[in-house]
C-alpha cells in the first residue's frame, strides 16, 4: 500500500496532535499522516503526566517555555471547555520546605511576573485557610490561582477524534519503520510505504533516536527518569483541594514531590519521583529493561555527580532515592508534616520523563529544543510544560521552522 502526504508526524502524543490540529486550523495542509508505534495513543509521556495545567512560574524569562506556557494554558483551557472536557480550577500553593528556601519564593515570583503567570504572596492565615494541614515554615507562600488540573487522556482522545473527522490519518502499531531519506519515504513492516513532503519528529522518549536516523542531534541523548506516584488513601484525614508544591531546585528541571487533586474524582496523587530509569519504557520493575543503555546512562550521570554539573549532587541527595518509600514519605512530609505511611498507598500511575542532555557540554537541556534536518524537524526536548503549552508551542513550531522550510 502506498500513501503520500504533505506532513508525516512521527509520534501521536499531545505535541504531534496539536501540530496537526494547527496545520489544519491555519489551512496550511489537510494531507497529514500521524504514525504512532503503540496500539493506541497516550501510552507514554502525554497520557501519563499529572494533568497539571501550569501557569508559567518556573521558566527562565525569554526561554521558549516562558514564551508559550501562559498563552498555551489559556488556549488549552478554552479548547477543553469547548469540547466538554472537565477542568478542575483548583490553583497551586508553593511552600518553602525549610526556612533557608524562603528567598527562592522571591525568585519564583519575579520569574512568574515576567512570564505573565499571575501569582501573589499570601501569609500564614491564607495558607491555613487554603491548605489547613500544610507546613507553614516561614509564614508565607506563593499562590497561583491560574494553575488547574485536567485528565490528559481526555485531551488526547478528543484531539484524535477531531483530527480523524477532518481527514487526518493516524496509523498505530507503526514500529521499526525504514527511512529512505533520498526519496522522502518511510516503509512500515506492514508493507505500507509513505512518501512525505516534510517529516516532523515528535516522538517523545524516542525522539533522539529518530533524529539520529537523519544524522541530526548526534550530540544529544535522552536519559529517562522514572516518575512514581503514590496517592492518599480514601480514609486519610487530609482534605487537599489544590496543588501543593515545594520550592524546587531551579538548577534541575524536576519540581519535587507534590500533591495534585485529579480532575475527574476526589483522589489526590503524590509525586512524582525523578529517579534514573532502567529503560525508556520501564514502567514496571522488571519490564522493558535496557541493560546496555542503562549502564551508559548511569555512567554519564555518575560523571554529572562527580563534577557536580548543574548542581547535580544536590539533586542526588534530594531526589535520586525517592523510589525508596521512607525517602518518599519524608519528602512528602516536608509539605504535610502529619502525613504517615498509613495515609498513603502506591498509585498505578507511573510516568517516564524524557530528559535531554547535551553530550558535548554534559549539561541538562532545560528548554524545549527543535533541530532541523533535510525536509524534517526534530522536537528532541518537549518535556513539561509541553502538555500545557501544546497549542501555542505548535504555532511557534509552525511559524519558526515549518513555514520557512515550506516556502523555500
Amino acid at each position: 500500500m502506498n500513501y503520500s502526504c504533505d506532513f508525516l508526524i512521527v509520534g501521536g502524543g499531545v505535541v504531534g496532535l496539536t501540530i496537526a490540529h494547527q496545520l489544519l486550523e491555519r489551512k496550511i495542509s489537510n494531507k497529514i499522516i500521524i504514525l504512532d508505534k503503540e496500539v493506541e495513543l497516550g501510552l507514554h509521556s502525554s497520557g501519563r503526566n499529572s494533568g497539571v495545567i501550569h501557569a508559567g512560574i518556573y521558566y527562565e524569562p525569554d526561554s521558549v517555555k516562558a514564551k508559550v506556557c501562559v498563552s498555551g494554558a489559556k488556549r488549552l483551557k478554552e479548547w477543553s471547555i469547548e469540547n466538554g472536557i472537565n477542568i478542575k480550577n483548583c490553583g497551586k500553593l508553593i511552600i518553602p520546605q525549610k526556612s533557608d528556601l524562603d528567598p527562592q519564593l522571591d525568585v519564583l515570583y519575579e520569574r512568574g511576573k515576567k512570564n505573565g503567570a499571575g501569582l501573589n504572596f499570601i501569609g500564614a492565615k491564607e495558607i491555613e485557610k487554603l491548605a489547613p494541614q500544610a507546613n507553614i515554615t516561614t509564614g508565607r507562600a506563593l499562590w497561583s490561582p491560574n494553575t488547574a488540573v485536567i485528565d490528559p487522556l481526555s485531551v488526547i482522545y478528543m484531539l484524535r477524534k477531531k483530527l480523524e473527522s477532518r481527514g487526518v490519518q493516524i496509523i498505530n502499531s507503526a514500529r521499526d519503520w525504514q527511512l529512505y531519506q533520498k526519496t522522502n519515504q518511510v516503509v512500515l513492516k506492514k508493507g505500507i510505504a509513505i512518501k512525505y513532503g516534510y517529516l516532523i519528529n515528535s516522538a517523545g522518549l524516542q525522539a533522539d533516536k529518530i533524529a539520529h536516523k537523519f544524522d541530526v542531534g548526534l550530540d544529544y541523548k535522552i536519559i529517562p527518569f522514572k516518575g512514581i506516584y503514590w496517592q492518599l488513601r480514601k480514609n486519610s484525614p487530609f482534605n487537599i483541594k489544590l496543588n501543593l508544591y515545594p520550592v524546587p531546585d531551579l538548577n534541575v528541571p524536576f519540581l519535587g514531590v507534590h500533591f495534585t487533586p485529579t480532575a475527574n474524582d476526589n483522589s489526590v496523587i503524590i509525586g512524582p519521583t525523578a529517579i534514573p530509569s532502567l529503560g525508556r519504557e520501564n514502567y514496571k520493575l522488571f519490564e522493558n529493561i535496557e541493560i546496555q543503555n542503562s549502564i551508559n546512562d548511569f555512567a554519564f550521570l555518575a560523571k554529572q555527580y562527580f563534577f557536580n554539573i548543574d548542581g547535580f549532587r544536590k539533586y542526588a541527595r534530594e531526589q535520586a532515592f525517592l523510589g525508596i518509600p521512607s525517602f518518599f514519605l519524608r519528602s512528602a512530609q516536608d509539605l504535610i508534616p502529619r502525613l504517615n505511611q498509613s495515609h498513603i498507598e502506591r498509585s498505578s500511575k507511573v510516568g517516564i520523563r524524557a530528559q535531554l542532555f547535551n553530550l558535548k557540554t554534559n549539561k541538562i537541556v532545560k528548554d524545549f529544543l527543535c533541530l532541523k534536518g533535510d525536509k524534517s524537524l526534530h522536537i528532541v526536548s518537549a518535556i513539561s510544560p509541553a502538555f500545557t503549552a501544546s497549542f501555542s508551542f505548535a504555532d511557534l513550531i509552525i511559524d519558526n521552522y515549518l513555514i520557512q522550510d515550506i516556502n523555500k
